[in-house]
Order: structure tokens, then sequence, then C-alpha cells
């Protein structure tokens, strides 16, 4: 089923529930795709909107963060309930061997010799493991790969 179908489909249930946290936080998702559609003038494929969940998630944590930071655990349990809802529809997130086997895989296809190359490697991961890692820790990780093998 389509990522854009299963979330319509979460929405009817959320109303049928009565669950209006649920539905909230699933109307923001169907109003960035709405965004994205009307930006870009095209339906948005499973990749797209993979994009936004990810960009949703990125805002979330930093507001947890900033939240915790002024002491408002309030706000930042309501983020971390949002942030539940919108993984429930993104990929199974992959373990730290499989992500490192990645890593090690793009480094030889990239032909990456030291940290110069850094952009070929993440060129090639960003597609493979969009919604699956986190890219932060995967930049991290893909700098210190390469600056064993440049130094």
């Amino acid at each position: 089923m389509a990522l854009k179908t299963r979330i319509a489909e979460a929405v009817k249930d959320a109303m049928r529930a009565r669950d209006r946290e649920r539905l909230g936080t699933l109307r923001l998702i169907q109003s960035e795709i709405k965004q994205f559609e009307v930006d870009e003038r095209r339906e948005p494929d499973d990749a797209a909107i993979l994009a936004i969940l990810n960009r949703m998630l990125k805002q979330r944590r930093d507001s947890i963060e900033q939240y915790r930071r002024g002491q408002r655990e309030d706000l930042a349990s309501r983020e971390e309930a949002e942030v539940a809802i919108i993984r429930e529809f993104m990929p199974e997130p992959l373990g730290a061997d499989a992500v490192a086997a990645l890593i090690e895989t793009a480094v030889e296809e990239s032909g990456a010799a030291g940290p110069k190359d850094m952009g070929r490697v993440m060129a090639l991961l960003k597609p493979r493991l969009s919604g699956r890692a986190d890219m932060a820790e995967v930049s991290r990780a893909v700098r210190d790969v390469l600056a064993q093998r440049g130094g």
C-alpha cells in the first residue's frame, strides 16, 4: 500500500477512534504532503513522503532538545508522542552493523581514498539509508572511516 494511502487510512481510523492527539499529528503529516504537492506541482512518491517525514522527525528532535533545555518537559513529551506517530510510517531502522556494512560498500564503490571524497560516499548512501538511519550519525561514521583511510 502506498505511503500516502496508509496515512489517509490512519487519519480515518483516528477519526473513528476519536483520538485527537493522533489525528492532529496525522493531519500535520497530510498538510506537509499537501504543501509539497502545491510547491512541486506533482504527486509525491513514497521517497518524497519519506523525505518529508524525515524532515518532520528532525524538527521534532530539535524541538525536544530545546524544550528540555528550557525545562518544559510537558512540551517535550508532546513532541515525543508526535515522533512515535511519525515513526509508524518510516521503514524499519537498520542496526549499527548493517549501517557500517553499507558504509564500507559505498566507500569501496566510490573509490574514496580520504576525507575529500566524503560527498561521493554520502551521495551513494543517502538513497540507501534515507529513513532507515540518522544521517548525521552516518555522516560522522563516514568521516571516521575516511579519516582512517586518508591519513
